[in-house]
């Protein structure tokens, strides 16, 4: 009855207000479908919150697998493939003493998570892809603070200290400025205790960790060093008493290793009372340190004989500092603005037509198009709107900017009107080079159902972007023939491929959101790898095997370099993931050119050119995944056996 009343009370003549009050409860009942609408199970669920605050070793399996599969998610979302999410959710899951069985999909994960005692199935779904590489590199040292901090070894980088920093200061805008602050900071502290252990600064800093503690043995031995003559509180300190510390040993029972160090330590009659203070301090901390860093103990699976082991080195992750941690991780802004971003896919763009044979006005042409593409396909994005849209308008966008610059040109220069296949330079920038590489990948590890997926999305971006450039051609007249020859030396020419291939490296990584350091590296590689593969191709080989011959010498120097850090050559900070530094140094490899012409012969209806350059670019574009691949399989284990 009382819900009837405002209705009542309205009359007819008040229809509207009634038509105002029903629209406005559409409204309510869409927002609150949205609400649900969600792409993961909600944190806040009963058998998650009630475990929010405990150690994550002992939380339930719900918590467990919440962090599990959404370090998957954050993986998947940032683009890379499916081998690696699931090297990432084992990564996470081994220290808990999970298992996992993970099915992993363009933009879905689903994951059957067990401990022994209790089972789940957890099932997350992405609205779209990306990529991000900043997010890729940040997970990593995820995973290893994650795993330093339950007592199991780092797996992805030999510092730890970098993770564990990284981790702390993750509200920082730029991340790869924090870890190279603190891989200075770790050179000079290791630099100082090597010279000069026994310093002022370091005293401190043992003094400031010991006063949280109280060993009496220690103490008594302070009180000698005190003593000694000459010392400032020589009068005042009392003699050591060896007596009294070795009663305080028959006290302490168990710890015979002590009393034996320090009775060997009295007999060295060359030592001197300070250089045994500070040994012992030394052990003070790391004793000190060891009791702090042991966490609750949990219940584990009994077949994970890990679980337990080097109690020395954990501290314990609640289930909040988890989440709170990917929380940073998933809501990091991305490092460049639209236009600095544009102004990098110009760049690249630009790059990428010299080196498709391409001259000034058709590099020129290039930048202004894809510049202007790239801004408003960041743009767009903002507004979540569909891929396949963005990509038709920004494409176009791209094309008519080109043309329409080189039009512009052609008023003070006629020759600038001839250069018609300028504008398939603009359209580079959406060229899926992530999921073209991470989708052979993926059927290089017998996972086709997500390798099949990436390709078909791949192909789909590709029919969409040539489309739409096919589109403008025909519209504008315009009758692409290629690039016209420069004439360079071949010294001169060597030269320029290097330095352009460089910049468009760096473009693509930018585009990528890749920190500059990790641009630079990428950058050097992509350099070396395409520079090599243009020249062997003017000397007669095949494009297909120079594709191939660049991309695993790329992945062969990504490995080097990544094992140099590891091996301490190069600074830790600079410990990049092999797939942030590879793909965009082959994505300029990717034949463009080819896909483009095999699109527009294909709209004029002349179908044997259609297939002649479609199974051209068909070949170049296997060749470059088989040659990560290779390298792959050369260098890692993991790739070279199944298991």
């Amino acid at each position: 009855m009382t819900s009837q009343q405002p209705s009542q009370q309205q009359g007819n003549p008040q229809t509207g207000l009634r038509d105002n009050a029903q629209t406005s409860g559409i409204e309510n009942a869409a927002a609150a479908v949205r609400k649900y609408h969600t792409h993961s199970i909600p944190l806040d669920m009963e058998d998650i919150e009630r475990d929010w605050d405990k150690p994550i070793t002992e939380a339930g399996i719900a918590a467990k697998a919440s962090v599990i599969v959404r370090v998957g998610m954050l993986d998947l979302g940032a683009g890379t493939g499916s081998f690696r999410v699931r090297e990432m959710m084992h990564r996470i899951a081994y220290p808990l003493g999970v298992h996992v069985r993970a099915d992993v999909n363009l933009t879905d994960i689903e994951a059957a998570c067990t401990d022994g005692h209790d089972r789940i199935t957890e099932v997350v779904d992405l609205p779209t892809t990306g990529v991000n590489t900043e997010r890729i590199w940040l997970l990593e040292h995820f995973a290893d603070w994650f795993n330093v901090n339950l007592g199991s070894g780092s797996m992805y980088h030999s510092r730890t200290e970098v993770s564990e920093g990284l981790m702390q200061h993750l509200d920082q805008r730029d991340a790869s400025q924090v870890s190279a602050d603190l891989s200075k900071q770790l050179r000079k502290e290791r630099k100082a205790i090597k010279e000069n252990k026994g310093s002022e600064a370091q005293r401190e800093l043992w003094n400031q960790a010991a006063e949280a503690d109280d060993d009496p043995v220690l103490d008594a031995l302070e009180h000698a060093e005190q003593a000694r003559p000459g010392t400032q509180d020589a009068q005042t300190a009392r003699p050591l008493d060896m007596r009294g510390i070795d009663r305080v040993e028959r006290e302490q029972g168990g710890q015979t290793g002590r009393e034996a160090e320090y009775r060997a330590e009295r007999g060295q009659n060359a030592q001197s009372r300070g250089e045994r203070c500070d040994d012992a301090r030394e052990r003070r901390i790391a004793r000190r340190l060891e009791r702090t860093q042991r966490p609750p103990k949990g219940e584990y699976a009994s077949h994970f004989d890990h679980v337990g082991q080097r109690p020395g080195h954990r501290r314990g992750v609640t289930v909040r500092q988890a989440h709170e941690r990917l929380d940073m991780i998933e809501h990091r802004k991305p490092l460049y603005s639209p236009a600095f971003a544009g102004l990098a896919s110009a760049c690249a763009c630009a790059a990428f037509v010299f080196l498709l044979g391409g001259g000034p006005y058709d590099m020129i042409g290039a930048f202004v198009g894809s510049g202007l593409g790239h801004w408003l396909r960041r743009r767009m994005f903002v507004h979540h709107l569909n891929q396949f849209f963005v990509t038709f308008v920004c494409v176009s966008v791209a094309a008519l900017a080109c043309t329409g610059m080189l039009r512009l040109i052609g008023l003070f220069d006629p020759v600038a009107l001839q250069h018609d296949t300028a504008y398939i330079g603009a359209m580079l920038f959406v060229i899926p080079g992530f999921p073209m590489i991470t989708g052979g990948l993926d059927m290089a590890k017998i996972d086709f159902p997500s390798g099949i997926q990436r390709v078909a999305y791949v192909l789909c971006i590709v029919l969409i972007a040539t489309l739409a450039g096919w589109m403008v051609a025909s519209i504008v007249h315009l009758n692409p023939q290629g690039f016209e020859p420069l004439g360079l030396s071949p010294v001169v020419n060597c030269l320029l491929r290097m330095v352009f291939a460089f910049i468009g490296v760096w473009g693509f990584s930018v585009m990528f959101n890749s920190p500059q350091r990790m641009c630079l590296v990428a950058a050097v590689i992509g350099m070396i790898t395409d520079t090599l593969r243009l020249e062997i191709v003017d000397m007669g080989v095949p494009a297909e095997a120079g594709a191939f011959i660049g991309a695993l010498l790329a992945g062969l120097l990504a490995s080097a370099w990544r094992s140099s850090v590891r091996r301490g050559l190069l600074p830790p900070h600079l410990g990049y993931p092999r797939i942030c530094l590879t793909v965009p140094s082959i994505v300029i490899m990717v034949p463009g050119m080819y896909m483009y012409r095999a699109m527009f012969y294909l709209g004029a209806f002349d179908t044997l050119h259609a297939l002649d350059w479609a199974f051209r670019a068909f070949m170049v574009i296997i060749c470059l995944p088989i040659g990560l691949v290779m390298a792959r399989v050369l260098t890692d284990k993991s790739w070279r056996y199944d298991v």
